[in-house]
């Protein structure tokens, strides 16, 4: 017989304090899987937000609408689409169209939120059928299949991006690809290109599915314990990792036996909880940059830089790996204050000194909670996918943020509102040059008029 080893209350309450802030991206994706095996197919929450059940994705056809708040920080450059992976139900296979020149990628991530596959535009990527298997599946791999990736997790999350202008023609001429991305069990494989017609897409659940100020909260402190376990057998220790999975494993078999030690688990959780919350605000992490930017250089692919997978899975979670989008997060002006809506900002960007991408480029106003501000404009971005922007006789381009509509008609179409309290501006740029990827160029400052 095994005899457990004894444990204290007070030691148990710093290891659970450090499992919690370790272990909350991955709890965070095991419970949207959990909560989409309830989908009875791929379509969209509320009718407005894809999703499927596992191995399975439902697609958008236009970009997604501000009352979303299953993920924050969407961006509205892109058509996405979204679904949980599950690898106890062994391989699924994901189709990709022949996208021609539009820019896509899809985004597939393991349960500790790190990519594992090389799937899009800047890759090269061949239309066709790829197989996404589990690491320990060993099932013959049908002709017809173009690649397989491989995830060494029981959970995953795949989301498709097709960039799309904002204009009534492109809305039009990309729902074919659109209608050809899926993603479905290996079973269900028959050589042929699937079609679905996704503006006809199902809804599921009560209109308030999407509802509330912030995130849909995915990991809840006082529950986070009774499924941890689980968690820990989901995701196998990266090297290095092992011992600290034993640190674990001994407080929760203790917190099985001892009602005080589960209770102070409980606690620990809910103490450590605003550390994460802190870690929401862009200005509390991240590598400085110019201007009071702050970025990341390891976004899905953050190995065992716990820190960076916590702040970015809080605050933005499903960031792409930096060579397919490298991001620029900024909640101050160029003074240092706060931005606050009630006041109106400059970003200023010289001739010859718009993001250097070779896909496309985004600025985003985002509410404090991190999602879009309804407006009367129903605009939440600038960037590539606008062709009605004013550039200045000397080949500038300066976008303004916030405060009143400007009078001037030839500026209202480089205008983006925001609420009239504490905001933050986002700047995505897809398929990056490497001058930003070294950080030869950075973003202009926000700067209050």
């Amino acid at each position: 017989m095994t005899v457990q080893q004894r444990v204290t209350t007070a030691y148990a309450a710093e290891v659970a304090r450090l499992a919690y802030l370790w272990g909350w991206p991955l709890a965070n994706i095991h419970n949207r899987r959990v909560f989409m095996e309830q989908l009875p197919g791929p379509g969209l929450l509320a009718g407005i937000v894809p999703a499927g059940p596992p191995n399975h994705v439902g697609m958008l056809h236009d970009y997604i609408r501000p009352e979303e708040r299953i993920v924050a920080c969407p961006n509205q450059d892109v058509v996405y689409g979204f679904g949980p992976l599950d690898a106890n139900l062994g391989p699924a296979v994901v189709q990709v169209p022949d996208f021609g020149d539009r820019f896509w990628v899809y985004q597939v991530v393991n349960q500790r939120t790190d990519s594992f596959v090389e799937l899009g535009k800047m890759y090269g990527t061949k239309p066709g059928h790829y197989l996404l298997a589990p690491e320990g599946w060993d099932g013959a791999v049908p002709d017809g299949i173009a690649g397989v990736f491989r995830y060494d997790t029981r959970c995953g999350v795949v989301i498709p991006r097709v960039f799309m202008d904002d204009t009534p023609e492109d809305r039009e001429s990309v729902q074919p690809f659109l209608n050809q991305i899926s993603v479905y069990p290996l079973a269900d494989f028959d050589g042929t290109m699937k079609v679905t017609d996704w503006s006809q897409a199902p809804a599921f659940g009560e209109a308030n599915a999407t509802s509330g100020q912030e995130e849909t909260q995915w990991v809840d402190p006082t529950t986070f314990f009774a499924s941890f376990g689980e968690v820990l057998d989901e995701v196998p220790p990266l090297p290095g990792e092992e011992a600290m999975y034993s640190w674990f494993r001994a407080v929760l078999a203790a917190a099985e036996n001892d009602d005080e030690i589960a209770a102070a688990c409980r606690q620990a959780a809910i103490d450590a909880d605003p550390v994460a919350k802190e870690l929401f605000e862009f200005r509390n992490y991240g590598i400085p940059v110019a201007h009071n930017w702050t970025t990341q250089r390891n976004g899905a692919q953050f190995g065992t830089d716990y820190l960076m997978r916590l702040a970015v899975g809080k605050s933005n979670i499903f960031v792409n790996t930096p060579t397919e989008t490298t991001y620029f997060y900024q909640d101050l002006d160029a003074d240092g204050e706060r931005l606050d809506g009630t006041r109106t900002y400059t970003v200023r960007f010289e001739k010859d000194q718009l993001p250097p991408v070779r896909g496309f480029w985004s600025l985003t106003v985002y509410n404090k909670h991190h999602f879009f501000h309804p407006n009367d404009l129903d605009r939440y971005s600038l960037g590539t996918k606008n062709k009605d922007l004013t550039f200045g006789d000397d080949g500038s381009l300066t976008l303004l943020v916030g405060g009143d509509a400007p009078q001037d008609e030839g500026l209202h179409s480089n205008w983006l509102p925001a609420p009239a309290e504490e905001f933050s501006v986002y700047l995505r740029t897809y398929w990056p040059d490497d001058s930003i990827l070294d950080g030869t160029w950075a973003p202009p400052a926000v700067t209050p008029v």
